[in-house]
């Protein structure tokens, strides 16, 4: 069966949209709106093992990086011998090379195939495996100014274009203690939103493990996963987080921060 059907238009991976005719309920003829896309992201682990991720095809390689990060693969963005990304069928491919002493963490995941919204958790059959933390560490502590909070949420909204345009794109932001916006990465996946950052700050060597994460979605799981194990000490979310995600929460040390807005928001945990 031909695939042409879900192939984007070459704009979107410019910009992430493409143009969509619409009609309102309230309007008498049809406009022009543009929706962020969604396309396969293929991540080929040393052209043998491949992840599929449903992601907007914008920064591929950071995706590809901050996944390897994220999921345990490597612990430095210098581990990857190949890092590049190609336009196939109907997205992306990521041609990643990983290490010998690497590939056996690789192989027992067992994620191979497709992965819906870019979770990375389906396919897993043993929970161990599904529910498994990074190893206990010493977190710096991270002591917020008293405004930081409000001056990130102030200033996430002007750094996310793709949702402006759209209103269809989740973001993760890398914030200093004082609130200032160090990186900010969309997707209209909230996993691989966060993947991007932390590959965009593994780029930039921007320091994961003495600023703070904010997110516009709510705060399940696997994100609190995946920002343990890259050693952030304090993730904060728009919406609510779930009852799992705090427990991890408190397992990894990691402070919870729930419902984030700009006069108010909730510390989970007795942080």
């Amino acid at each position: 069966m031909t695939l042409d059907w879900a192939a984007p238009p070459p704009q979107a991976f410019a910009d992430g949209l493409s143009p969509a005719p619409v009609r309102r309920s309230d309007a008498a003829a049809p406009h022009a709106e543009r929706l962020v896309e969604e396309a396969p992201v293929c991540l080929v682990f040393d052209e043998e093992l491949t992840i599929t991720l449903m992601a907007t095809p914008l920064q591929a390689e950071a995706l590809a990086l901050g996944f390897c990060l994220s999921e345990g693969l490597i612990d430095a963005a210098a581990e990857l011998t190949r890092l590049e990304a190609v336009p196939t069928g109907a997205g992306l491919s990521v041609f990643i090379g990983l290490p010998a002493a690497r590939r056996q963490a690789l192989q027992a995941r067992r994620r191979f195939g497709l992965a819906p919204g870019g979770c990375g958790l389906c396919g897993i059959e043993d929970q161990a495996a599904l529910l498994a933390l990074a190893p206990a560490r010493e977190r710096r502590a991270l002591q917020l100014a008293p405004g930081a909070i409000p001056q990130a949420l102030a200033a996430l909204a002007a750094r996310q274009p793709l949702n402006a345009a759209s209103g269809g794109a989740h973001a993760a932001a890398l914030v200093d203690a004082d609130g200032a916006l160090l990186a900010v990465a969309e997707d209209v996946s909230r996993h691989c939103a966060l993947d991007k950052l932390i590959g965009l700050a593994a780029q930039q060597g921007l320091d994961l493990g003495a600023n703070w994460l904010l997110l516009s979605s709510r705060a399940s799981f696997e994100l609190v996963q995946k920002a343990a194990r890259v050693g952030s000490p304090l993730l904060a979310a728009m919406s609510a987080p779930t009852a799992l995600a705090l427990r991890a929460a408190q397992a990894a040390g990691l402070q919870l921060i729930g419902f984030a807005r700009e006069g108010r928001w909730s510390v989970y945990g007795g942080a």
